[in-house]
């Protein structure tokens, strides 16, 4: 099973090993979820949202400025 990770302009297959979270994915990224904002086929979702076999997985990066 594998599902499309897309961040910035790359994207690529991964499979998916089991059970896998948004959090799952992030973590194993070393990405935060506070400067990161994860679609799964075109949704937002929850970091405790399950990537499941052929989903898109995107993450956006939010901009802070002041």
């Amino acid at each position: 099973m594998s599902f499309t990770l897309k961040i910035k302009d790359k994207v690529e297959e991964r499979e998916i090993n089991g059970e896998l979270t948004i959090k799952d994915l992030l973590d194993d990224l070393d990405l935060s979820s506070e400067t990161m904002v994860a679609k799964k086929n075109g949704e937002i979702v929850i970091e405790e949202e399950s990537i499941e076999d052929g989903d898109a997985i995107e993450f956006i990066q939010i901009i802070y400025g002041g």
